[in-house]
């Protein structure tokens, strides 16, 4: 096997929503393609929203999508837990490193990440008040789908709130050099917080893994990225209307990659030989249902008789078509 580690770390809300789903399957195929480790890492730090009932949502339609991990819940590991809430002791001793090093200090209750650079006060229009700025080293990030991105951070950041939880910046980075993460793929849009994640791995003397932030999925129609709210978002939604779960992963693989051919109807095995970064987009991809319905009733028509009655009766009981015993 090789060193690859990939992870997905989703926060469960109750909805399994086609773009985390995208995201996963990009993990999971990265980490089957180079014979390497794929890691479910849960951010249930959100006590009000994170409940059982919404982990097992999350956890059913991974499976339902034949996404399977080689560590967390159910499953363990030697990198464990993989629930934030059961990291804390974790996050106090990289936070213990910060403090030593002198990259910390306490502003108005919260504990603040100290950039590292030439320091100078400018006046903030939108704050009305003047502001601390740091003339920080631009970072470099050679992304493995969007290319060189330099960026350079100019505040200092709050890494722990008031209330002593640590913020999604500093556990991200902390959980990604505790469990030897090599590769992080993600939405674009965490590009922007890219550059924060990169100074800490620097404060703590860690290379950073190798960043690959795939383009975002758009609504079926209109602009902007598609949201749990939106027509055909929810991947229970085709559990629950009779897709087959290889027709809904085939059609995901899709919305961002590209095999550089004109196929679209691929065996998984297929997928996952070819999958690699060079394959992935750019631009962002829209979803369209009918296409997925399209390549649906394509893997509809090979199917045999048997396997397509057996599918199909229960799908057609519920509706009333038939009795429970035909």
């Amino acid at each position: 096997m090789s060193q690859v580690r990939v992870r997905f770390a989703p926060s469960p809300t109750g909805f399994f929503h086609i773009g985390s789903a995208r995201t996963a399957l990009f993990n999971w195929l990265y980490a089957r393609h180079a014979g390497g480790t794929f890691v479910l890492r849960i951010e249930d730090t959100d006590k009000e929203r994170n409940t059982d009932e919404s982990l097992q949502v999350l956890l059913d339609g991974m499976r339902w999508m034949g996404m399977d991990w080689d560590e967390g819940p159910e499953v363990g590991g030697a990198y464990g837990p993989y629930f934030q809430s059961q990291r804390q002791p974790i996050y106090d001793e990289y936070l213990k490193k910060l403090q030593d090093a002198g990259r910390t200090y306490e502003k108005d209750g919260a504990i603040w990440f100290k950039l590292e650079g030439e320091r100078y006060t400018e006046y903030d229009d939108f704050k009305k008040a003047e502001v601390e700025k740091v003339r920080a080293a631009p970072v470099v990030i050679d992304d493995a789908v969007r290319g060189r991105v330099e960026r350079a951070e100019e505040l200092d950041f709050v890494i722990v709130r008031k209330d002593g939880n640590p913020v999604f910046h500093f556990v991200n980075v902390v959980d990604d050099i505790a469990m030897g993460i090599t590769h992080v793929i993600r939405g674009e849009d965490h590009l922007s917080n890219t550059s924060k994640h990169v100074e800490l791995f620097n404060a703590f003397g860690v290379t950073p893994p190798v960043f690959a932030h795939i383009p975002l999925i758009l609504k079926e129609s209109g602009p902007g990225k598609m949201s749990k709210r939106d027509k055909g978002a929810l991947i229970e939604e085709y559990e629950t209307r009779g897709f087959l779960a290889n027709a809904v992963r085939n059609y995901i693989s899709l919305l961002g990659w590209n095999p550089k051919d004109e196929r679209e109807k691929m065996e998984i095995d297929e997928i996952i030989e070819l999958f690699d970064f060079p394959g992935i987009n750019k631009g962002n991809s829209r979803f369209d249902e009918k296409k997925l319905s399209a390549l649906n009733t394509e893997y509809l028509r090979e199917m045999n008789v048997e396997t397509f009655t057996f599918l199909a009766r229960p799908i057609l009981h519920t509706a009333g078509v038939i009795e429970e015993d035909a």
